[in-house]
């Protein structure tokens, strides 16, 4: 990463502390839950992993929002990709060695991980960000939970085996280190400036999750069938919604909002 000039941590209308609950919280539950329901009830519930993974992707998005804002300049994409580098290091070494205490496992080791890239972000590289190791460990932690939440919407499950014969050793692995990455980086890249608004970041956050969920119904219809629809639908009802959300804030909040047509023609030009 590197730093991009003075800036200052991002302010909104809904506090950090509120969105850590939802992503660490909503990201564990989801994930407890996609499992035990699928394993109990069907298939068809392996949709509320995913769920999960949107929670964790809109509370890094946020994260990354927070640290981003005091001058990162090629650091924000960066930072997105290291947090799901992060997040598939935890996630594999939890899901390996906790079982079914392996999402929480996971989550620790991540928010570990985090605070030490932090640490060093700031004490070796002397970035001088003051959130910089709070938000690496929030950042890493959500990684991790996008992971397992996304491995559930593909497997049903987050036991080791299903994880790494299904998502692992397909290469299934790239599509959700490309897909959640990008929910969590995307956001604060595609809105930065002036103009930024922490509500309409958060809804590209949530925009660029369903797309993520619906990838995941996608790969798991191929592994499952008609039990993965749930994800797919649900996914684009969501992707909708935010998306007509996102396009509504954009005209709140750009100075005016025209259509430029098609573009002129080489003879046109002439």
């Amino acid at each position: 990463m590197s730093a991009g000039g003075a800036g200052g941590e991002a302010t909104g209308g809904i506090p950090q502390n509120n969105l850590i609950a939802v992503g660490a919280a909503g990201g564990l539950i989801a994930a407890y839950a996609g499992h035990f329901l699928t394993q109990g009830i069907g298939p068809a519930f392996a949709f509320i992993g995913a769920l999960g993974a949107i929670c964790a992707i809109v509370w890094g998005a946020a994260a990354v929002r927070r640290v981003a804002s005091y001058g990162l300049g090629t650091g924000v994409p960066s930072i997105g990709m290291m947090a799901l580098g992060m997040g598939v290091v935890a996630s594999l070494f939890g899901l390996a060695v906790g079982g079914i205490a392996g999402p929480i496992v996971a989550f620790v080791a991540a928010a570990i991980i985090g605070l030490v890239i932090g640490v060093l972000a700031n004490k070796v590289l002397g970035m001088g960000i003051p959130i910089m190791e709070q938000s690496m460990t929030e950042i890493a932690g959500a990684g991790a939970l996008t992971i397992i939440g996304l491995s559930v919407a593909m497997t049903g499950t987050f036991m080791f085996d299903a994880v790494l014969e299904t998502v692992v050793a397909t290469g299934y692995i790239a599509v959700i280190f490309i897909a959640g990455g990008m929910g969590i980086l995307h956001p604060f890249n595609a809105n930065l400036g002036p103009d930024e608004q922490q509500d309409r970041t958060l809804t590209t956050a949530v925009e660029k999750g369903a797309i993520a969920m619906i990838i995941a119904g996608i790969v798991a219809t191929v592994a499952t069938g008609a039990s993965a629809i749930p994800s797919i639908v649900i996914g684009i009802v969501i992707w909708y919604v935010a998306f007509r959300k996102y396009v509504e804030f954009v005209n709140r909040d750009a100075y005016k909002v025209i259509g430029t047509g098609l573009l002129p023609t080489e003879e046109e030009l002439e």
